[in-house]
């Protein structure tokens, strides 16, 4: 067992205990969470003000700052990295201000009452990986159209067709349309069946070619022999290499203009 003490937890603390125990935890750059009554002003490119109430409150050891209420998952005060805390007792309250440069800004949370205070030396050296859901790879797609081929442009998606919904619809290069069919994990023969029926009823809407591809990591057994057959295309799409296009451009005016269109 490691001697390594990687909390210490102190339940309804004094004012002099909880100042002393955040004092000593800024000046070794621990991360701390306080559980607690408090009140937050904020200063800075606008001003706010947050009434008393019982919050979770996260310093940490980058120096950003997360207020939290009891429900949902947004932080109702917050400031990124960089901040500069500092802690006094005042008015028979632990005060913690937390301050930027650049911008200059300045949040104050008081606590009238701490709960709950806990210091953390926490270790984290595990590597974040991104995969894509099936929405967030057709999102990718409907961003960076080369995902399935070069000189692909999508029309639609979710497009309604007799057996259900087309994933992806648009034209390749040569004007030729294009049905692309989405799986997250190995596509197996009924998906490349599934496919194929709605490569036969776009058919019997257009008078143009229309091809079919299969876009997932990986294709079962007998699936590529089934796709010839068809008259299928296939198309390797990582999810990974979705999740690195939405984490890059997600909020790019291009997307939201794409969708805002074809609603």
């Amino acid at each position: 067992m490691s001697s390594r003490e990687p909390l210490l937890v102190v339940q309804n603390p004094t004012v002099e205990k909880a100042v002393s125990l955040v004092r000593d935890a800024f000046s070794k750059q621990k991360a701390l969470l306080i559980v607690g009554n408090c009140w937050v002003d904020y200063r800075g490119r606008a001003s706010s003000k947050l009434e008393p109430g019982e919050r979770i409150v996260v310093f940490k050891e980058d120096g950003s700052l997360l207020v939290h209420r009891p429900v949902g998952y947004e932080p109702v005060n917050w400031q990124p990295p960089g901040c500069v805390f500092h802690v006094v007792a005042s008015g028979g309250a632990l005060q913690i201000r937390a301050v930027r440069r650049k911008p200059p800004e300045s949040v104050r949370i008081s606590f009238a009452n701490v709960y709950l205070l806990s210091v953390l030396s926490l270790v984290d050296m595990g590597e974040f990986a991104l995969h894509a859901s099936e929405e967030d790879m057709q999102k990718a797609i409907l961003m960076e159209p080369s995902l399935v081929e070069d000189g692909f442009q999508p029309l639609s998606y979710e497009k309604r067709v007799e057996p259900g919904f087309v994933d992806v619809y648009g034209v390749d290069k040569v004007g030729r349309f294009v049905v692309v069919e989405i799986k997250r994990k190995t596509a197996s023969k009924e998906a490349a069946l599934q496919l194929a029926k709605y490569v036969d009823a776009v058919r019997g809407l257009v008078n143009r070619e229309v091809r079919g591809v299969l876009a997932a990591p990986s294709l079962g057994r007998g699936v590529q022999r089934l796709l010839v057959s068809l008259g299928l295309d296939f198309k390797v799409l990582d999810p990974k290499k979705c999740a690195e296009v939405l984490s890059g451009k997600v909020e790019t005016k291009r997307l939201h203009e794409f969708f805002e269109k074809k609603e």
